[in-house]
This record gives C-alpha cells, sequence and structure tokens, in this order.
C-alpha cells in the first residue's frame, strides 16, 4: 500500500528535514513506488503538502528533482563505502565491509533512493547523465580498486569490471526478497556473499 502523504513515511538518511531535503524525500519515495514517469509533479506536490509550483522554488524540472535524489544517494552511500573500508587494510576484509555497506544501502533507509537510482537511470536526461556520471564512476571506483587488489593476489579470478557488475547486480536483487527482521541477519547474508565470491565451488 501506498502512503497518501509525506509524514506517513520513515526519513532517509541521505535527505535533511530541510523543505528541499523533504520534497527528495517525498520524491524518492513516489519514484520507487510508482515509478518516475508515473508520478506528476502536482500529485508529488500534494504528497509534500505543498502547491505545485513551490516545487520549482527548488528545482527548475521534474527531471532535476530526479537527478538531486539520485546525487544525493550517491554522495551519502560513496561516503558509507569510505567509511566501511577506513578499518582495514586487508583487501578481503574490505571486499567484506563493501558488501555490508552496500547490503545496508540496499535493505537499510536509504533503500528506496537506491532503487531509484538504480531503476530509473535512463530516465534522467542526458545532460543530468553526464553530470552524475563522474560520481557514479568513483563510487564504483572504491569497489574496483579492492577488487583488482584481490585480483591481482589470485583471490578473485575474473574480470575485475565485470565481477563487480554480476556481484553488483546481485546486491542489488536483494531489494526484492530479503527482509532485514527477518530469520537471516545483515552480517549472515553479508558472509554468504563474501563466501561465494572469494571461494566459489570447483
Amino acid at each position: 500500500m501506498i502512503a497518501t502523504s509525506l509524514d506517513q513515511i520513515q526519513p532517509i538518511a541521505c535527505f535533511d528535514d530541510t523543505p528541499r531535503g523533504r520534497l527528495l524525500l517525498g520524491a524518492a519515495y513516489l519514484f520507487h513506488k510508482q515509478g518516475y514517469a508515473k508520478t506528476t509533479v502536482r500529485e508529488l506536490a500534494q504528497f509534500i503538502g505543498i502547491q505545485s509550483g513551490s516545487l520549482f522554488h527548488h528545482f527548475k524540472t521534474k527531471d532535476d528533482i530526479l537527478a538531486n535524489v539520485m546525487e544525493q544517494t550517491i554522495i551519502y552511500n560513496h561516503a558509507c563505502l569510505e567509511s566501511a573500508i577506513a578499518n582495514s587494510d586487508d583487501p578481503k576484509q574490505q571486499l567484506r565491509a563493501l558488501i555490508k555497506a552496500e547490503l545496508e544501502a540496499i535493505s537499510g533507509d536509504t533503500g528506496a533512493a537506491m532503487a531509484v537510482l538504480v531503476y530509473e537511470w535512463f530516465a534522467l536526461s542526458p545532460e543530468n547523465q553526464k553530470r552524475l556520471l563522474k560520481l557514479r564512476n568513483d563510487y564504483e571506483q572504491i569497489w574496483l580498486d579492492i577488487i583488482q587488489k584481490l585480483h591481482h593476489q589470485g583471490k578473485i579470478k575474473h574480470d575485475p569490471f565485470i565481477w563487480r557488475r554480476l556481484i553488483g547486480g546481485s546486491i542489488a536483487w536483494t531489494v526484492t526478497w530479503f527482509k532485514p527482521e527477518g530469520k537471516m541477519t545483515l552480517d549472515q547474508l553479508t558472509d554468504i556473499v563474501w563466501d561465494m565470491t572469494l571461494n566459489p565451488a570447483q
């Protein structure tokens, strides 16, 4: 069931409690629940509790709203990745930390925003795609640097870029079935993914 107002949904860490942040929070929720294309500006304004015209005090277009949802999500989760790998110099442990951080991003409070980032990328205008591509690439580079080290050590056999795409897709898909409050904890899921990537069946 889709909430009918902003007050009915949980805050998302990457959006602050300013009018602009609340707008992005509402947009992330509706774009996730019903899709960017199906969400009208009028509907978004009604959901937040403001007049339609007030949206454009903060953003020029609906496309800019989508781009800013994605931008804030990337910036926040990029910082989470950097924090995660800072606790160890061991690439194997850093890989586990990255897996856990991304699973937390997908299944935690930023999950709706992360889903929008993944599934609505091609709804962006070419200009906004180009602007955000560097941020997205910087996020991915954190993964690739660690994977490349493990590749050189012989612990990961396959091409790092392809490996990251496959693992990233698998982690993103957990949003459809993993329940943090279920029988399996996030740490247990992290260990399964980590073990499967470093110790595949021969």
